[in-house]
């Protein structure tokens, strides 16, 4: 394809998308590969500017009104920003514009968050609301008046405080429409257990809420908005600082931002920009960056236009955190409880500077209630370390080629039939001597929340396997050098720093050590279902050892604090197995006994954190999992292994599991290490 067909094919592209986004409020690719096809477009421009014409999407903001709203015609043009993908692209707009006009140099700027929002419009005469608007093409937008009114945090009437200076006789200003984050979760989790579909994001939802007919279906919707420009003024005066504009504003009755902050310098206020790609969870909206305005509003309007971008501002965008792209596949892993676990296959795509090829589907309940099929345009999501999920499919996007997915039937590894459990969403492959249940239950064995084997890594661990050296997790105790010497691979020998026979003694040693470990991390290393560290503890402290626990009834582990009705099944169950039993006289004849029966909780230093319930999920700064849960519980506080509503804080380390996404849908609060810190004080 030529240049100029490309450039006749980009337009089109990004004419069709402007309508799925602006109009239809179904956007079938991320905001990121839009960002990528109209970067490509002024690029082309850019080379060629006599292609250029009236129709260019680079001249016109948003997209055709929909024709089912009554038109409005806007007092001065809704304009977009152009876009900054970093700070060195912000410092190139910065002398851009200080080359138009020195006093750029010498301006304040205001930096203020860019909400992924709805863009409105709200008309006020006399100090009533008597119009509101969606941007539309800039120039004329979509009479959304009715449904606005519902919106409770827009002023009916300004100013709301009557100590504040009457505002000029006819007022327009901009916001933007939103639902925040918690409210969006809690909406799809209604809808869900309603047996509806849910939404893919709370952008989509708040302007699909806003731009229907029936504001009785707005009034039911989480929805609010911040307010950030004067569009127009008459018969009044009105500041001419951005910084005094939001101040104001504020004034008047409407809701600002708080992040918002005035600076003297451009590069404090993109350091201050840039702070917020980290913190951007604080917010309790979806925010894609932040914008950088030139604080004098005189000196911004005579820098005047490039195309319909005004020169006065930049929008400054984080690193996508969502994108579309295809699934090429599901499969299918196994865990060490013997849970299947499926993940989709990605066309590989890009996700705030990692190339993403694999994500999560949590389980097969979620893969049928969102209706998820293989050859589908996906949402994916990658936030932090959080390991990249997959929202939902583009429905949209169908071509008709794509599959329905239908769960196995039997285990992927062993081809035994799977079962599932009452009152849980996963199904399990419960053959005992299933090869990736063993795999992974040895890798969890010798984990360092567990027995804390040092050196038994995952190659020698499928050696040792594949040899028949190891069976179950008892084994460990029974290998001899020649066994781990014989598991070192060739490639290791010639990588390693260490000699084959030096790597197998340091892991004869260990394992000799991990002998010492206490009843609560043996029971955790056994992997049994639903029991955590936490749980672990709460066992130990009760029972003398191994035998002790194997007795205990369901029915009795019950009445321990902190073990419900499904962990105290499961408990009874895995001790039950025949198995099992021969794991644990094998443990006990290689002397891997410890005893328990008396409570680790060191004795108690306060009762701060009395009545809380927490939930340790990640890796912690400072403390280990023992550690926090010792710390918690000696100022009075309890700790529990999974996340429900009872849960008074999420503790949250590095490359935390599924308990975080939980916390965030339940509404629990999320802290940090040092935070717990400082509730105990």
């Amino acid at each position: 394809m030529n240049t100029k067909s490309r450039y006749e094919d980009l337009k089109q592209q990004i004419h069709f998308h402007n309508h799925r986004y602006h109009v239809l409020d179904a956007p079938v690719i991320s905001d990121l590969e839009f960002d990528r096809l109209l970067n490509e477009l002024k690029g082309i421009e850019a080379e060629h500017p006599d292609w250029v014409t009236d129709d260019s999407p680079t001249r016109r903001a948003g997209a055709k009104p929909a024709d089912r709203f009554d038109k409005v015609t806007h007092p001065a043009p809704i304009l977009s920003l152009a876009n900054a993908f970093g700070a060195d692209d912000a410092r190139g707009w910065f002398e851009r514009v200080s080359r138009i006009d020195d006093r750029v140099e010498r301006a304040r700027f205001v930096v203020e968050p860019k909400i992924d929002g709805l863009s409105v419009v709200l008309h006020y005469r006399d100090g009533v609301f008597v119009q509101g608007a969606t941007r539309g093409n800039g120039e004329i937008g979509e009479d959304i008046t009715g449904n606005l009114r519902t919106v409770r945090s827009i002023p009916l009437r300004i100013p709301v405080d009557e100590k504040v200076p009457k505002p000029p006789k006819y007022l327009v200003v901009r916001g933007e429409a939103f639902m925040p984050i918690k409210e969006f979760e809690e909406l799809n989790r209604r809808l869900e257990e309603a047996g509806q579909r849910t939404y893919l994001n709370p952008r989509n939802t708040a302007a699909g809420a806003l731009r229907q007919l029936d504001p009785a279906l707005t009034a039911s919707r989480p929805l609010t908005l911040l307010v950030y420009q004067i569009i127009h003024s008459e018969d009044g005066k009105v500041p001419t600082s951005q910084w005094e504009v939001l101040k104001y504003l504020k004034d008047l009755g409407f809701p600002v931002t708080d992040i918002a902050r005035q600076f003297d310098d451009f590069e404090k206020a993109t350091a201050y920009t840039e702070s917020w790609d980290k913190k951007r969870d604080e917010l309790h909206y979806e925010a894609d960056g932040m914008v950088i305005k030139i604080d004098d509003l005189r000196l911004a309007s005579e820098l005047g236009f490039v195309g319909k971008d005004p020169r006065g501002a930049i929008a400054f965008k984080f690193p996508a955190r969502e994108v579309t792209t295809t699934l090429q596949d599901i499969r299918v892993n196994v865990g060490r409880t013997g849970v299947l676990i499926p993940n989709a296959v990605l066309e590989p795509v890009e996700i705030g500077g990692v190339i993403v090829e694999r994500a999560t589907l949590h389980n097969f309940d979620y893969i049928a209630e969102k209706d998820i099929r293989v050859g589908d345009r996906v949402l994916v999501k990658r936030a932090g370390e959080v390991i990249p999920y997959v929202i939902g499919p583009v429905v949209a996007a169908r071509k008709g080629k794509e599959k329905k997915y239908k769960p196995p039937t039997t285990c992927p590894t062993c081809g035994q039939p799977v079962e599932r459990f009452e009152d849980e969403v996963a199904w399990y492959c419960v053959n005992a001597a299933c090869p990736a249940q063993l795999i992974r239950n040895v890798e969890h064995f010798v984990s360092r929340g567990a027995m804390d084997i040092v050196g038994l890594g995952i190659k020698i661990v499928h050696k040792l396997i594949e040899t028949g050296k190891v069976k179950d997790v008892a084994d460990i105790y029974t290998l001899k050098r020649a066994d781990i010497l014989e598991a070192v691979t060739k490639k290791e020998r010639k990588t390693e720093k260490e000699p084959p026979g030096k790597i197998a003694d340091n892991l004869l040693a260990s394992i000799e050590t991990s002998k010492s470990r206490s009843l609560a991390r043996l029971i955790t290393a056994l992997g049994i279902r639903g029991v955590g560290e936490v749980s672990a503890g709460d066992l130990a402290s009760r029972f003398a050892d191994l035998d002790a626990l194997s007795k205990a009834k369901a029915a009795d582990l019950e009445q321990i604090d902190g073990i419900g009705p499904s962990v105290a099944e499961s408990v009874a169950e895995w001790f039950a197995r025949p198995v099992n039993k021969n794991v644990v006289k094998k443990l006990k004849a290689a002397g891997v006994w410890p005893q328990g029966g008396q409570s680790s909780v060191s004795s108690k230093q306060s009762d701060k954190l009395g009545g809380l319930t927490f939930v340790i999920t990640g890796t912690l700064p400072t403390f280990s999992r023992d550690n926090a849960k010792e710390f918690i519980e000696s100022h009075g506080g309890k700790v529990t292994d999974s996340v429900s509503k009872k849960t008074s804080y999420l503790v949250l380390g590095e490359a935390p599991g599924s308990k975080y996404e939980k916390a965030k849908s339940l509404g629990v609060k999320i802290i940090g290490e040092d935070e717990l810190k400082k509730l105990a004080r």
